[in-house]
């Protein structure tokens, strides 16, 4: 586990420097900024660019430089060329108020397409809101969320109607009734271990949570809270955590219970799963409003160029980055402007074909997509039948 965390930070960091480097030479892209003045449209793409969830920010960052290019190559927005601005939050709540301010302190920045957890959203969304900067967060689930204010955007499900999801997987497609939760010890992870049990406890077809383990994100050991599972008669465990959490759980619980089902959430559908997984991740399953195998034709280009241009398939919300960046831009060609307030108001007027399918804001700024339930079968991401 600890082999392949280091090769994938290796890989992560060549690749942020390297995208760092070509675009820009300044901290935080001044340099950049200065260089474009007014002749340009710039986004700020904030995430993890280090640390454990590095590759949540690099795929926002490439989603967002890739959805820029393809406007750039057709005369930009307006007239005027689109730029990205990399800050790196460090995935710290505390980071990410640092670089709200910076945000705002940069003055022609008016979109925000970021971050990456809830809780960074939530620290940093009422100085976006304040200032009337838009922020358009692709994976931020928090019910609370889109409540901060009205500049304040989701471009994710809400996680009550993932959860639920996950729960129909569990217990539905996989025909299990006794529930087991494992969570990470993060406001995410415990807000959402949360929503799965009370989900549970109002279903009315005798399934039930027998047990329910927090461990810490990140651990290579998860065998005691494995063992406690076991021992309560858990039939399908629930992951409440990314792909770091969900490959070494099913390792190490085949280990003792080869049979035993697990279910995910949509930020842990990533290779790296795969990568980490190997065969121990057979069978594991998640619900996604992203499928890097649909026969969708925008679907299929937009996984091919990605892939060809970064050497890795799209994630999940990665690809809801890429379709934020879309929203965005739509609405200031709409408008004719990037006037915060006017802005705001066509985002939540659009509707927007993306990658993501059908995306349509309600008045809190909250977006309802339909799910794809996937499944790992022979070391592949498929359609769980």
């Amino acid at each position: 586990m600890k082999l392949g965390k280091q090769i994938i930070a290796a890989t992560l960091a060549t690749a942020i420097v390297l995208s760092v480097t070509a675009c820009n030479k300044g901290e935080d892209g001044k340099e950049q900024a200065q260089t474009q003045g007014s002749e340009s449209i710039k986004i700020a793409v904030v995430g993890p660019l280090t640390g454990d969830n590095a590759e949540y920010g690099l795929g926002f960052v490439q989603a967002a430089e890739m959805k820029a290019e393809e406007f750039n190559k057709s005369g930009g927005v307006l007239g005027k060329k689109i730029v990205i601005e990399k800050f790196d939050d460090k995935n710290s709540p505390e980071e990410g108020v640092s670089v709200a301010n910076k945000i705002v302190s940069a003055k022609d920045i008016k979109a925000v397409i970021g971050h990456f957890a809830s809780g960074v959203c939530m620290a940093a969304a009422p100085l976006y809101n304040e200032n009337k900067i838009l922020e358009i967060s692709p994976s931020a689930s928090h019910p609370d969320y889109s409540s901060i204010g009205e500049y304040i955007i989701r471009n994710n499900t809400i996680i009550n109607k993932e959860a639920a999801a996950s729960i129909d997987i569990a217990v539905d497609k996989f025909n299990k009734k006794r529930v087991g939760i494992i969570s990470i010890k993060t406001d995410w992870g415990v807000s959402t271990a949360a929503i799965v049990k009370q989900l549970i406890e109002k279903r009315k077809d005798g399934s039930k949570v027998v047990a329910h383990e927090e461990v810490i994100e990140g651990s290579d050991d998860y065998r005691p809270a494995i063992t406690k599972l076991k021992e309560a008669g858990t039939e399908v465990v629930i992951a409440v955590g990314m792909y770091n959490l969900l490959a070494p759980v099913a390792k190490q619980y085949k280990e003792v219970d080869p049979d035993i089902k697990l279910v995910g959430f949509s930020n842990a559908y990533s290779q790296y799963l795969l990568e980490l997984g190997g065969k121990s991740v057979e069978g594991v399953a998640f619900p996604v409003i992203f499928f890097s195998k649909s026969n969708e034709e925008n679907i299929k280009t937009f996984v091919h160029d990605f892939k060809e241009k970064y050497g890795n398939e799209p994630s999940a919300l990665t690809a809801q980055a890429y379709d934020s960046v879309g929203v965005y831009l739509q609405a200031v060609a709409k408008v004719g402007s990037q006037d915060p307030e006017k802005v705001k108001n066509a985002v939540l007027e659009l509707e927007y074909e993306g990658v993501t399918g059908h995306t349509k804001f309600d008045k809190n700024g909250d977006v309802e997509k339909a799910f794809t339930y996937v499944v790992i079968e022979n070391g592949q991401f498929g359609l769980l039948k």
